[in-house]
């Protein structure tokens, strides 16, 4: 067994050779997703707890406000990157495109924004992300995630089961996100594809599994292919700000409804498309999107609307460049 010697000059906690609640997690793991007890915990004795992890999941990106965030994703690496990505692979991403029913630049885009495409995939062990968010989740953030993690601990064990993956030895983000389009383990079991069929889904070294992934993942969500994504609104004096969305975006009311509370857009929308209204942080004022079913669709990859905009926003400077080119 595992001994660690550990001079505490901060407030670092001292793990014995258990994680506080081992016996719990494992008989869940056992009873519930049918894991072997043993294989359970001969798995957690390898993960470490990692101060770094926690301090990331405390200062994450995605509370930026926009037009710091925006940087991080629009900038002409990033773009002429994706320019690049789409040409070398023009025939599968259409292919994908065509059977999903996603837009092509979507699916480049969010592979941009997740791992620079595939360049940055993260290198925290995935056993020691989910360990240390699922047993050691900080108590001072507003909510409790560790239930989350825990879960997506136990679906790890599974899924590296299921495709033969070395499970001390995946790294990832540090919230346990995997491949290049950074697929957390319940995703990657339920919505990964083997679109090279090749007999196994690889989304670290098969581009086709990685972009037919993405692409599934957004139309099993409901991707509307061609359909608009968001478009910027004006707000009178009078618009009902206090009934701007604040999580969840899902489209509420019509776009004639919004009009009637305050929040005009472009006069070639449909007035009877569902919308949502989203505030966005510039430097020296806020500026106000409706938003549809697609931009919805996207905050389900990843929860945040900076992402989703990021994600759109790089999407049509990219298929700008593609359409010069």
């Amino acid at each position: 067994m595992r001994k660690f010697l550990l001079l505490v000059l901060f407030c670092v906690p001292v793990f014995a050779a258990e994680h506080p609640g081992t016996d719990q997690f494992v008989e869940r793991a056992v009873s519930e997703y049918g894991l072997s007890e043993n294989e359970v915990r001969e798995l957690l004795l390898e993960a470490e707890y990692k101060q770094s992890i926690v301090d990331a999941i405390s200062r994450p990106a995605e509370g930026k406000p926009w037009y710091q965030y925006r940087k991080i994703f629009l900038n002409d690496k990033r773009i002429n990157e994706g320019i690049k990505f789409w040409e070398e692979n023009r025939e599968l991403i259409e292919s994908a495109s065509e059977k999903f029913g996603v837009d092509e630049e979507i699916i480049v885009s969010i592979i941009g924004v997740e791992t620079l495409y595939g360049r940055i995939t993260g290198s925290y062990r995935i056993i020691d992300s989910l360990v240390t968010l699922g047993f050691y989740y900080p108590q001072d953030l507003s909510s409790d995630r560790s239930e989350f993690f825990s879960k997506e601990l136990m679906q790890y064990m599974q899924l590296a089961t299921e495709e033969g993956l070395p499970t001390a030895e995946v790294t990832g983000s540090y919230a346990g996100a995997m491949g290049m389009g950074q697929f957390m383990p319940s995703s990657y079991r339920e919505y990964a594809v083997d679109f090279d069929e090749d007999g196994s889904r690889d989304l670290w070294r098969s581009k086709a599994d990685v972009v037919g992934s993405v692409a599934n993942y957004l139309h099993r969500h409901g991707w509307q292919p061609g359909q608009a994504v968001t478009k910027r609104a004006i707000a009178s004096e009078s618009a009902a700000f206090d009934e701007i969305s604040t999580r969840g975006y899902k489209p509420s009311l019509t776009v004639a409804q919004w009009r009637e509370k305050g929040f005009t857009s472009s006069s070639d929308l449909s007035p009877d498309i569902p919308a949502a209204v989203l505030k966005l942080k510039e430097e020296k004022r806020n500026t106000y999107w409706l938003t549809f079913k697609n931009f919805y669709v996207i905050t389900r990859y990843n929860r945040s609307p900076r992402y989703a905009m990021a994600v759109y926003e790089l999407s049509q400077e990219i298929k700008k460049g593609m359409d010069k080119s």
